[in-house]
């Protein structure tokens, strides 16, 4: 506990010129302390004590209390930041439907009696399964006004994490889907329609780390993955000047800090090489494939003549949270989250490079 004695202020302030050595307690106001049993008390006879001993002073009042509450904390969150957040459909709905068009057909020689070649398409309509989850918190009444005799409002801090586990588990289901029986629901590290995994070749080292390779072999590593990138979307992307993702495990990327003998490092070439180019630590990817670390490199967009949005990756999220109400009981009240979302879609696997054992 705190405790302000005096306050002298500082245009007021003078030296003591004399004090009464018997005043102990008028000394102890302006910050001087004796002990008082430096006093001798006379005293013709002692008397019998009738209280109990002196048992010090009690610890609440020797005790500082800091500021504030220290919460615990969770793996950051990633996904929106990898692939966005695509609000569409219902939290009421079963199945989100992409429809993708394939033309078909090929143009012949020219002759005058010939059959002429027809051009066609194929349709198809790739579906993704939306899965609903809940969670919610009960607080009694006793509970919550004991919470906040210590200032603890009891009913946010569990409404605060009731809705972080929904998140955490829409974030879980953006990397690795979700399987319970017949649907499809995929996450960004296993939708059916991205490309295989490549392998990074060794360093002079005999490794693949990134952490054990040079500045040269780990930009030689990012420049082979963007050539394979213009290369397998028939130079349709440019990686030097469109909006290229480079997502890197979180357990690698450090190794982008690695410089030259002048100082140069990988984030600075990749800043002066491909401008566009961003770079974000991703903690799913360690280990991703089988034990291996990966890193991703995609073109963010390439809408051409699509009529869709012309994204790469779509998260789709029907609905991010959605309150189903509260009830009120005779001694507290419990209160109910949910959320929906399709995970993650891969609709341009064209312009998704991945590479294994950084």
């Amino acid at each position: 506990m705190s405790k302000t004695i005096s306050h002298i202020s500082a245009r007021h302030l003078k030296p003591i010129v004399g004090f009464d050595a018997n005043d102990v307690k008028g000394l102890a106001e302006i910050g001087v302390n004796f002990d008082e049993m430096i006093q001798s008390h006379g005293m013709d006879s002692l008397t019998a004590t009738f209280t109990t001993p002196n048992v010090g002073s009690p610890i609440q009042f020797l005790q500082n209390w800091l500021p504030g509450v220290v919460k615990d904390i969770t793996t950051k969150r990633t996904i929106d930041e990898l692939a966005g957040i695509t609000t569409a459909g219902d939290w009421a709905d079963e199945e989100v439907v992409q429809m993708i068009m394939e033309r078909t057909g090929t143009a012949q020689p020219y002759g005058d009696y010939t059959n002429i070649p027809l051009s066609n398409y194929n349709l198809n309509f790739e579906k993704r399964t939306i899965v609903r989850f809940e969670n919610g918190f009960s607080i009694g009444t006793l509970e919550n006004e004991r919470q906040a005799k210590y200032g603890v409002n009891a009913a946010d801090a569990k409404r605060s994490g009731a809705i972080i586990d929904l998140e955490i588990l829409r974030n879980s289901i953006g990397f690795n889907g979700w399987n319970n029986g017949a649907n499809r629901t995929y996450g960004i590290l296993n939708d059916p329609n991205l490309p295989a995994y490549q392998n990074v070749p060794n360093g002079a080292g005999g490794s693949p780390l990134w952490s054990l390779k040079t500045f040269a072999e780990i930009t030689a590593d990012i420049n082979n993955a963007a050539n394979d990138l213009r290369t397998q979307s028939g130079s349709n992307v440019d990686p030097f000047n469109d909006d290229i993702t480079l997502a890197v495990a979180s357990d690698a990327i450090g190794a982008l800090a690695v410089a030259t003998d002048f100082n140069v490092s990988v984030m600075d070439w990749i800043a002066k090489t491909y401008p566009k180019m961003r770079v974000v630590s991703i903690p799913e990817f360690t280990d991703a494939n089988g034990g291996a670390s990966v890193f991703y490199m995609f073109a963010e967009n390439l809408k051409g003549d699509s009529t869709d949005n012309g994204r790469t990756f779509d998260q789709i999220v029907p609905s991010k949270l959605r309150a189903l109400g509260n009830e009120a009981r005779l001694k507290g009240f419990t209160e109910a989250y949910s959320n929906a979302t399709a995970g993650v879609f891969c609709k341009r696997p064209y312009l998704v490079i991945r590479r294994s054992g950084i």
